[in-house]
Parts: structure tokens; sequence; C-alpha cells
């Protein structure tokens, strides 16, 4: 289950890469997702916008992340395709979070950041071992 995470002024922006959300991937959608919400927020926005198929499964896994959210953190979704969106009516999920038609505007978190490898050897060279 693949997603990116980018900066929101109160929060940040998961962006969903998959196009499915099922029992599949329920489990590990949700484990690498709570680890994301541990570490950020308040505000977290999912973008389900790539999410084209979502069954009760990975329903079941947005449900286990709000839960598991700080009395501090709330979780947003946001771009729901027509079958997500069906989903949420449904289930009646759509009075439970606050659904956005699109996505809020975010910035892209920069990827971490390493020295070039002639700064990698000058700083090996400058603490006296070989590059």
């Amino acid at each position: 289950m693949g997603f990116t995470i980018e900066d929101l002024a109160d929060g940040v922006l998961v962006r969903v890469l998959d196009a499915r959300l099922d029992a599949a991937q329920a489990i590990r959608f949700k484990d690498r997702l709570r680890e994301v919400v541990a570490r950020d927020g308040p505000r977290i926005v999912l973008d389900l916008s790539r999410v084209e198929f979502m069954d009760s499964s990975g329903l079941g896994a947005i449900l286990a992340i709000r839960r598991g959210l700080p009395e501090t953190h709330r979780l947003e979704v946001a771009a729901l395709g027509p079958n997500v969106d069906r989903v949420f009516q449904l289930t009646r999920m759509d009075t439970v979070f606050t659904i956005h038609k699109a996505a809020p505007p975010a910035t892209p978190r920069p990827a971490p950041s390493r020295p070039a490898p002639a700064e990698a050897g000058a700083a090996a060279a400058a603490q006296g071992g070989a590059a």
C-alpha cells in the first residue's frame, strides 16, 4: 500500500497511491498509516482520489486509524471517487467523517538529504578516513 505525505499548515495530507483499499491491503495500510498519525497532525487528510475500489476492510482500516488518534487529532477524507463515496454513504460514515470534495493544497516533503559523493569523500578525508 503506497502513499505519499505532504505538509499542510495544520497537519499532513496523505495521498493514497493504490487503486484498491480492500482486505488484501487493509492491515498493511492501517499499520503504516498509524506510524504517520503518531508523529504528525493534528489534522490528517486522506486523499482517496486514486482509490477506485474500497471494501468494508478498507473502511474498517480507516475507522481503526481514526479511533487510535489522540484526542487532539482529527482524520478527514478528500476526493472520493463515486465507488468510494458510495461506501461512505451506504455505511453512513459520511456523517462521521469530514469529507472534502478535493484535497487541500499541500507542500511535498523534501526527500532526506544525502551528501553528494564529493562531499562525502571530503568529510571522510577530514576525519582521517578514506572515501
